[in-house]
């Protein structure tokens, strides 16, 4: 029956999209031990609170290119950079003023001026963010990145979001064709209502035990986060962008140039 196909395909999404929470979840726990032991060795990591710079709140937030975005507003802030509404980058000033505008200069090219995609790209790989990464993994805040792409909790969560939505799609499809075997609607409709189930206690078990869902912050890296923040007083609307992003700008020809393709 073409039913019990649409099934096995629901039961493949559900299973495999909560086994890759399960398996985040896990490496999620390890990375709580590994951050607690980082802060509790008395290296004086752990009481940094006041001393989260902008940057490093940026990546704790958003990662590399949250940085790169940082290190851009701050530059067009200061007539040093121009950001067009099409997606332009225009160097005024050439000379870099620290590592982070010498990364995004270099990115930029000797010829001044590039579409923004590529720079925050390019940027974003360089030594500056990834010597940030390694000081912020050592100091037990920053999630490591376990070789290749992080594959953590919140995206495995989006991921059995999206096998439950596959999941109830294909028991309507099952409701709706009909049934050459003689299975009753209900039984249908309890037969993909496992799967569904599965697949909503894994998205409950990780609300309560995960949640928040950071990417790139260790959970005593989310502690010292909000903290930091709330103490910049130098400029509110950087410490905004660092932590919430571009759409944080007040600016809107400036957050067109983030946001064009």
């Amino acid at each position: 029956m073409f039913s019990v196909l649409l099934l096995l395909l629901a039961w493949c999404a559900a299973g495999t999209a909560c086994a890759r929470l399960c398996l985040a979840a896990v490496r999620a726990a390890t990375a709580i031990v590994a951050s607690a032991e980082a802060t509790g060795s008395g290296d004086g990591d752990g009481e940094r609170a006041g001393e989260l710079t902008l940057h490093e709140a940026a990546f704790l937030s958003g990662g590399p290119t949250r940085v790169v975005d940082l290190t851009l507003v701050a530059m067009a802030r200061g007539r040093r950079l121009l950001l067009a509404h099409t997606g332009w980058v225009t160097v005024v000033d050439p000379e870099p003023e620290d590592e982070w505008e010498r990364s995004v200069l270099g990115a930029i090219g000797p010829r001044g001026q590039s579409p923004l995609a590529p720079v925050r790209r390019a940027a974003a790989a360089g030594d500056a963010v990834r010597g940030l990464a390694d000081r912020l993994v050592a100091a037990g805040l920053a999630v490591p990145d376990g070789g290749g792409g992080r594959t953590t909790v919140a995206g495995a969560v989006r991921q059995v979001r999206v096998a439950a939505a596959a999941v109830v799609a294909l028991g309507v499809v099952a409701l709706l064709m009909p049934q050459d075997g003689g299975a009753e609607d209900w039984l249908v409709a309890l037969w993909f209502g496992l799967p569904l189930l599965l697949s909503v206690s894994c998205l409950a078990i990780a609300r309560v035990e995960a949640h928040p869902y950071a990417r790139w912050a260790s959970p005593a890296g989310q502690r010292l986060l909000a903290a930091a923040v709330a103490a910049e007083r130098a400029d509110r609307e950087l410490a905004l962008v660092a932590v919430r992003g571009t759409r944080a700008l007040d600016e809107p020809a400036m957050r067109a140039a983030f946001t064009h393709r």
